[in-house]
């Protein structure tokens, strides 16, 4: 098994425990928050309130209504990058690598529609969106897929390819603008990374 060693985004130091409880408690209700109303919904009252805290307690863990948008997308990459690295097939190791990496797009997709508009925020910032470090392992974990499947070819331009159909402008414009479904699209990644693979 090819082991990603790159970074995950936002490391921070090691938390003391209740620290560190607090923190997801927050970045666990902010995330429902997004899901259930929008990331409009997202204030800093509004989490406090939805995580049973004090406003204040928000505002001295992520400073301002940005910095808890970007540790949500940091919360959101962490659970992925351990799902696809050490959780259980076939988004994790152990299964077929043409069938890992159908089920790391439609992880990806699942993700866009919860947190899309953080994502989408957030790509419109060309130094985050191509530059951040959680990118850069999903094409590591791409290029490892594809070379684990036996495909040819430069590897980190095919998979800068296949992610760019996952990126959270395009899944909510064709989920929202387009009227696609959610499985019309996991099944076009699915049939998109048979076509590459075989060839």
């Amino acid at each position: 098994m090819t082991r990603l060693l790159l970074p995950q985004i936002g490391v921070d130091p090691p938390e003391r425990g209740d620290a560190a409880r607090n923190r997801r408690l927050l970045l666990d209700a902010a995330a429902l928050l997004v899901a259930e109303r929008g990331v409009d919904a997202v204030t800093m009252d509004a989490v406090a309130c939805r995580a049973g805290v004090g406003k204040g307690t928000v505002f001295r863990r992520f400073g301002s209504r940005s910095g808890l948008m970007l540790a949500l997308l940091d919360h959101s990459e962490r659970e992925l990058q351990q799902a696809f690295m050490f959780g259980p097939p076939p988004l994790g190791p152990g299964a077929d690598p043409v069938e890992r990496l159908i089920a790391y797009g439609r992880a990806r997709i699942a993700t866009v529609q919860v947190e899309g508009e953080v994502q989408r925020a957030a790509e419109n910032s060309p130094g985050i969106r191509f530059a951040a470090p959680a990118r850069a392992v999903s094409v590591t974990h791409v290029m490892s897929l594809l070379r684990e499947a036996g495909v040819k070819g430069d590897h980190e331009l095919l998979a800068c390819s296949l992610l760019a159909p996952l990126e959270a402008t395009l899944v909510l414009h064709e989920l929202r603008d387009l009227g696609m479904s959610t499985e019309r699209l996991e099944a076009a990644w699915a049939d998109l990374v048979r076509r590459v693979t075989r060839a």
